[in-house]
């Protein structure tokens, strides 16, 4: 603020307040003014019409036993046509509006679980607007926005707040791994299973090609030799499997010892198991 003689210059976004021997005058809008310093004026002071912030820490417990440190972010300003009321009728502004916040928000957030404090701040932050508003209002000063920009429990409950949620996605993730081992099992038995039918088609199909290749040579044997029966062809063709049998043993490489009675009746009874299980096989082979 500039001062020439009675010149006066108030700055813009700023009033000052004229004095008459000690008496409320006017405010002086921005611009240049006369002061005749010799009639008794003076000025009092200056008051900016800026919008200023104030942030507001305040301790207060929550309804479940928490107690956390809020932090409101006050805007405001001081209203032109109400410059005398701003600056008559407070004398510490900010000190002012941290009491009507500190009541405000302790009469609130005690109503409030810790998690539901969290999830209605835009409400506190509404409910602590309205009541500057309120106040402020008669002291010249509009409340322009309020914010709750923090809230902070204490650091024990912070930690305990996140050991909980680690236990939480800990769990989902345990019951996640073992929803996929039980995906995984029960494709694998699936796949077992199939493999162990199609294994059995297989073995099926084999038995049913040497007793349809039997047969044949049975019959074209029979047919061939006359005299024979189809019993002499089969003994025949089962006592050659068998010494067959013997010779791969005893030329593979790796086989190991393997002790089989051998005889005349040896063979008889090895040939006559051989024939009984092929036609118990051919048998159910018939029926399925």
């Amino acid at each position: 603020m500039g001062n020439l003689f009675c010149c006066v210059v108030v700055e813009q976004s700023t009033v000052v307040i004229k004095e008459r021997f000690g008496k409320f005058e006017e405010v002086l809008e921005p611009g240049c003014h006369c002061i005749p310093w010799v009639t008794g004026d003076r000025l009092a002071g200056h008051l900016s019409l800026r919008l200023q912030q104030l942030d507001v820490r305040c301790e207060t417990k929550t309804k479940d036993n928490v107690f956390v440190n809020v932090v409101a972010s006050i805007q405001y300003r001081a209203l032109a046509d109400k410059a005398s009321d701003a600056f008559y009728k407070l004398s510490n502004t900010k000190s002012q509006i941290q009491a009507y916040v500190f009541d405000v928000i302790r009469a609130s957030v005690p109503k409030l679980n810790l998690d539901d404090t969290f999830e209605q701040k835009n409400d506190i932050a509404r409910a602590v607007e309205q009541g500057l508003e309120k106040a402020m209002s008669a002291y010249g000063y509009e409340i322009v926005q309020t914010l709750i920009v923090d809230i902070e429990p204490d650091e024990h409950v912070k930690r305990a707040m996140n050991e909980i949620n680690a236990a939480a996605r800990l769990r989902v993730a345990a019951t996640e791994k073992a929803e996929a081992e039980k995906i995984l099992q029960i494709k694998r038995a699936e796949g077992e299973a199939e493999s162990k039918y199609l294994s059995g088609l297989g073995i099926a199909r084999q038995r049913q090609a040497i007793v349809d290749g039997l047969r044949d040579s049975v019959l074209g044997f029979s047919v061939n030799v006359p005299g024979t029966t189809a019993k002499d062809v089969m003994d025949m063709v089962l006592v050659t499997q068998y010494f067959d049998t013997m010779k791969e043993i005893g030329a593979a490489s790796k086989s190991s010892a393997v002790f089989i009675p051998h005889g005349p009746g040896a063979v008889r009874d090895v040939a006559t198991q051989i024939r009984d299980g092929l036609l118990q096989a051919s048998h159910h082979q018939t029926h399925d």
